[in-house]
């Protein structure tokens, strides 16, 4: 390991306690959407001390809403900004975005949390609470690797931009409103837990809606009516179908370890309305993963045809199709070439801070890459500290040592994609 990449190591250690107490300062502010502003006032402060350039702003519904790719339930943004912060380099580098996102899931039903989730916790080398692992272990890695920079004196020759970013778990409206405000580098970066795996490749993911119709009738002579429930179990068991037909397709091997590279999840029905009625409809609300060569226009065509099949084997939705809606949160695909220089260049940095070869796979869920590699033609690459398994669930958790890590291979891919000045 060359000088300064010890003396960054050392540095990072030996911050341990700072990088943790930023985390917890973080993880207790309750930044769901809509909640973001107490958490990006932390972030704030942060960049003011590293003495970075910010820009601050609440994003525009108006210009969002111009824009085919803008996805939210939100009709505005106030109180809810977007922080950018710049790393000026001297000139003659490359530059670097490190993109990550501060607004959180909810954190369902405090009965099965065996800790406050909002308290940051610390207990076997790991902090728990929402957002440590999504993504909030990650931004501080970021922040504690342009902080080891400057504290052993080195200065980059390209610019370093990082962005704190709102309503990525809505569909990424505020990575959308960071791209059209103008912000570009050569590469992006963006922490999400993904085990220290390095992700080229990011699924992309809609949310669908479908009607199944019935007929009502008295349940004491159910015969004279069709239970919309029962023709609903023919409608799942396509989906079924479906989903088995698009995995077939994937022969991606950055894939070959994920069970279900592409998944189709139905995770909300109803349906009905009084136990002795027959049913005359029932939702299904669900999930459905794009892969990083399709199209979201390739993917709803390929859901469409399938429904409208249904009456081939069934006549009565023939007259009663099933209704097909693309409503709420959409993550746009992407990818770039595992043989790409940026991801090499982070997967040497890993051998050299953990000893080991770095595991190369595909993102299972989507992120905001896809919005830059498809909308600002950025190459991006998705790696961070956390558990995957442990995102949005209750008792999430980060490893304190994984973040310290993540924070050095940031450090010194800054250094090796940007070039060190001095």
């Amino acid at each position: 390991m060359e000088k300064k990449a010890s003396e960054i190591r050392q540095w990072v250690r030996k911050n341990r306690g700072k990088a943790v107490t930023l985390l917890q300062r973080l993880v207790q502010e309750k930044s769901v959407s809509g909640k973001e502003s107490s958490a990006q006032a932390i972030v704030i402060e942060v960049c003011r001390e590293l003495g970075l350039e910010i820009d601050i702003w609440e994003p525009e519904s108006k210009v969002l809403k111009g824009n085919e790719n803008f996805v939210s339930t939100r009709e505005n943004f106030f109180d809810s900004p977007n922080v950018v912060a710049r790393w000026k380099g001297v000139g003659g580098g490359r530059s670097l975005i490190l993109n990550g996102h501060i607004d959180v899931v909810p954190e369902g039903e405090r009965i099965q949390w065996d800790c406050d989730p909002f308290e940051g916790k610390i207990e076997n080398g790991k902090v728990y609470g929402r957002g440590t692992t999504d993504m909030k272990g990650g931004n501080v890695a970021m922040l504690i690797a342009l902080e080891a920079l400057q504290a052993t004196g080195v200065q980059l020759k390209g610019d370093v931009v990082f962005q704190s970013v709102i309503e990525e778990e809505s569909g990424g409206a505020g990575t959308l409103a960071a791209i059209l405000r103008g912000y570009k580098a050569d590469a992006v970066l963006i922490p999400e837990p993904t085990n220290m795996k390095i992700f080229p490749k990011q699924q992309g993911s809609m949310w669908f809606r479908l009607k199944v119709k019935g007929k009502s009738a008295h349940g004491g002579t159910r015969y004279e009516g069709v239970s919309a429930i029962e023709k609903s179990i023919s409608v799942i068991d396509r989906l079924r179908i479906l989903e088995e037909d698009r995995n077939k397709r994937v022969k991606d091997p950055l894939y070959a370890k994920i069970p279900i590279p592409l998944p189709i999840n139905l995770g909300k029905i109803e349906g009905g309305n009084w136990p002795s009625s027959v049913p005359d409809l029932v939702t299904l609300e669900g999930r459905i993963g794009v892969g990083p060569e399709e199209t979201i226009d390739e993917v709803q065509e390929e859901m469409k045809q399938v429904l409208s099949r249904l009456k081939e084997t069934d006549s009565w939705f023939a007259e009663h199709p099933v209704d097909l809606e693309w409503y709420g949160a959409r993550w746009i695909p992407g990818g770039i070439e595992e043989e790409h220089p940026f991801v090499q260049t982070i997967k040497k940095n890993y051998k050299e801070v953990t000893q080991k070869e770095a595991i190369l796979e595909a993102s299972p869920w989507g992120t905001d890459g896809g919005l830059f590699t498809s909308i600002g033609k950025i190459p991006t690459v998705v790696f961070g500290p956390g558990s995957t398994e442990v995102a949005h669930h209750p008792n999430e958790y980060i490893s304190i040592e994984n973040m310290l890590d993540c924070a050095e291979i940031i450090a010194l891919t800054l250094m090796d994609w940007c070039e060190k000045a001095k």
